[in-house]
């Protein structure tokens, strides 16, 4: 980053841009976000496997295809991809098209079978999944001011911030529509709009099956009075300093994002209608079968941090289903039909 950079005062979306995915940006490091973060997908291989039941349940509900796609996006180096294709049966594996969206380089080693773009191809049948991809679409922070007026924060690549202009057009009507601020000073919010129209193009791509997207979320009524804009480095949380030594990432608005027909579930609840449990294996088994009981108590465990009620099972799960036929008689009707409430809790 040069000095003339540094010194430059920015809007966050404009700032975490080019601290994210700038020639010198957190994402063209080596080590990839997996050295910085765990997310599910590195938490446990029973993430993949679900993901893989989810794509044969929307392969059933297509009536299952000539060719059926798997897009994983902001794919990281591959491995949601991979333990996906690794998951399926063998008839579905040999019908799947599998692509890996992602702006850094294509990893050494990846599968064959899997293709790697900056981009989601056009025309999807099947699934797009997208695994903590709209935390990191960069957006405007506001903060209100001593008068209770909601302005734009402006950041140095130091981390030093200062108010800027107050919003307006499409970014004001966003933050009056999805996040209200009191007028009270200093609280703050995320002006999601950037992930809304992310969000909507990456739908666009796909012309049968479903796309999803989970992450970090909230919703109207419940949005935090303070934001949730942080840094990640080395697996700690960090101040958020857009100079590319860290990861820069702020909780999603998914209720916001989701276009007609989309529907807002937890990962608990998700993972659940998908056949994860995490419930402990018989004690019994302990004693006639010792090594099964091992590797059932481990897979117990694995699944129960997936659905942990105050960590990964409170993410957001966003799913649009996107031209598919009635899916009332399919496996596929368990996640996109509502269920009591109690079942997401």
């Amino acid at each position: 980053m040069t000095d003339e950079t540094a010194g430059r005062w920015r809007g966050w979306r404009a700032a975490a841009e080019t601290a994210l995915y700038g020639p010198e940006g957190f994402y063209h490091r080596p080590e990839g976000p997996a050295g910085h973060f765990r997310t599910s997908v590195h938490a446990s291989p029973l993430f993949a496997g679900a993901v893989a039941r989810l794509l044969g349940r929307v392969d059933e509900a297509l009536g299952r295809p000539a060719t059926l796609d798997f897009v994983d996006m902001a794919a990281g180096r591959g491995e949601l991809v991979t333990g996906v294709l690794a998951a399926l049966p063998s008839d579905v594996a040999a019908r799947t098209r599998a692509y890996a969206v992602e702006l850094a380089e294509r990893p050494p080693g990846l599968d064959h079978r899997i293709e790697w773009l900056t981009e989601p191809p056009r025309g999807i049948t099947g699934l797009l999944f997208a695994n903590e991809w709209l935390d990191n679409v960069p957006v405007e922070i506001a903060e209100t001011d001593s008068a209770g007026v909601p302005r734009t924060v402006l950041v140095r690549s130091d981390g030093t911030e200062r108010l800027g202009e107050p919003f307006s057009g499409a970014q004001a009507e966003w933050l009056a529509r999805w996040w209200p601020l009191p007028a009270e000073e200093g609280l703050r919010a995320e002006v999601g709009l950037p992930r809304d129209e992310a969000w909507a193009a990456a739908v666009a791509a796909v012309g049968r099956g479903l796309a999803v997207a989970v992450d970090y979320a909230h919703t109207l009524g419940a949005r935090p009075l303070f934001g949730t804009l942080t840094g990640f480095r080395a697996g700690r949380e960090t101040a958020p300093v857009p100079d590319g030594s860290c990861d820069i990432t702020a909780h999603v608005a998914l209720d916001a994002c989701a276009l007609p027909g989309g529907r807002v579930l937890t990962q608990r609840a998700a993972l659940r209608a998908l056949g994860l449990a995490g419930a402990r294996p018989p004690l019994a088994l302990a004693s006639t079968q010792p090594a099964a009981y091992v590797r059932a108590l481990a897979s117990a465990g694995e699944a129960a941090e997936l659905t942990a009620p105050g960590g990964l099972g409170d993410f957001g799960w966003l799913l649009q289903p996107v031209a598919l036929p009635d899916t009332a008689a399919t496996p596929l009707a368990a996640l996109l039909v509502d269920v009591p409430d109690h079942e997401e809790q």
